[in-house]
């Protein structure tokens, strides 16, 4: 059963339209929220909303909100747009595989660039032997089961409650931005040196480093649909698995359950015999086409943000005037990282005191 009749779209423009709507829907989130701090930092009235979106750049907090709300039932209303993204995430992997990494993430869209200069620079593409593959794979695996290991393992109620009120987690948001603009000299080498092994070796980060690709990979087990190849009506060309990023043997696969896949389509617009690669649930019992796989992705996001807003679960409930006592304080060891030690964020309501001074 097909959702729609057009599918004669190549993968590859569609797939980069979507990418470049989420793209620059990342940046003006980031642009709105700088001016916004910005304005704070003077003293002055914003003249523009925090924009909640910006949130999607705070995974632990969204991990520690997941875990309280699981406990508790209580979105958290520090950061409670991280929380709506990181669910919409979750579920976009559960459904349509790794789909977010090949078509919203932004990192994902750098790689995939960066992946196009190694090509140019070896004139085809070089991949790793399978003996160091598989290890550096590993990689992202133990950082992913460090982070939950660490939220689910280690952090109780009181210790979860005290990391979403602390002083640190509530300017999260802006350290993150502080981060990017006021980037150390190792962070810029470090980021240096990822860009150069990303050209290197394609897509370096996401697929050894990126422990948030690793989440989705291990959720993506649980998505029905799958890319089948029709064995009857392959020609065994192996174009399929040529172009996949992931080097997944497609042509040789009945189905492809690699935690490695990431829908990007790649394989079923090189395949040169029509309908014999699709993406679909058990045998084309339930067909998805290019459109409607792209219509899914979106609908994903545009509806679960405008639920959360409808719900009150996007903007957070943090004042301007805290806002400003924490840009004002936002060195102090009580706005600082406290490695792991959540039990020891001291008065979390501290600043209280202060603003009613």
């Amino acid at each position: 059963m097909k959702f729609d009749k057009a599918d004669n779209f190549r993968i590859r423009p569609l797939r980069r339209m979507v990418q470049i709507a989420f793209l620059l829907i990342t940046l003006w989130i980031g642009i709105e929220f700088a001016i916004f701090v910005s304005q704070l930092e003077k003293g002055g009235h914003p003249t523009i909303s925090r924009p909640p979106g910006v949130e999607a750049f705070l995974p632990i907090s969204a991990l520690i909100s997941l875990k309280y709300w699981i406990l508790t039932g209580v979105f958290n209303e520090i950061h409670p747009s991280a929380l709506v993204v990181l669910l919409i995430i979750l579920a976009t992997a559960i459904l349509l595989k790794k789909g977010f990494c090949s078509w919203v993430c932004p990192v994902g869209w750098i790689s995939e660039l960066l992946s196009g200069l190694h090509k140019i620079v070896f004139g085809r593409r070089e991949n790793l032997p399978r003996w160091l593959d598989y290890p550096l794979r590993s990689l992202k695996y133990l950082l992913m089961f460090f982070f939950v290991w660490a939220v689910f393992g280690q952090m109780n109620l009181e210790s979860l409650r005290s990391f979403i009120d602390s002083p640190y987690n509530r300017v999260a948001d802006i350290k993150m931005l502080k981060f990017f603009l006021e980037m150390s000299a190792t962070t810029f080498w470090v980021l240096i040196i990822l860009v150069f092994l990303s050209i290197l070796i394609p897509y370096f980060w996401c697929r050894y480093l990126c422990p948030y690709g690793a989440l989705l990979g291990a959720l993506s087990w649980l998505s029905p649909f799958k890319i089948h190849r029709h064995r009857e009506s392959c020609i065994d060309c192996s174009k399929c698995t040529r172009v996949c990023p992931s080097y997944i043997d497609v042509h040789k696969a009945n189905a492809v359950y690699s935690d490695e896949c990431h829908s990007c389509w790649r394989c079923v617009d090189a395949c040169p015999v029509k309908d014999t690669l699709y993406f679909s649930i058990t045998r084309r019992k339930i067909k998805l086409t290019r459109i409607s796989y792209a219509v899914l992705i979106i609908l994903f996001f545009v509806l679960g943000t405008a639920l959360a807003q409808i719900t009150g679960h996007w903007q957070n409930s943090i004042s301007l005037d805290e806002y400003r006592y924490h840009i004002r304080h936002l060195n102090d060891s009580a706005h600082g990282h406290n490695r792991g030690q959540v039990s020891e964020y001291g008065n979390s309501r501290q600043y209280e005191q202060q603003l009613e001074k």
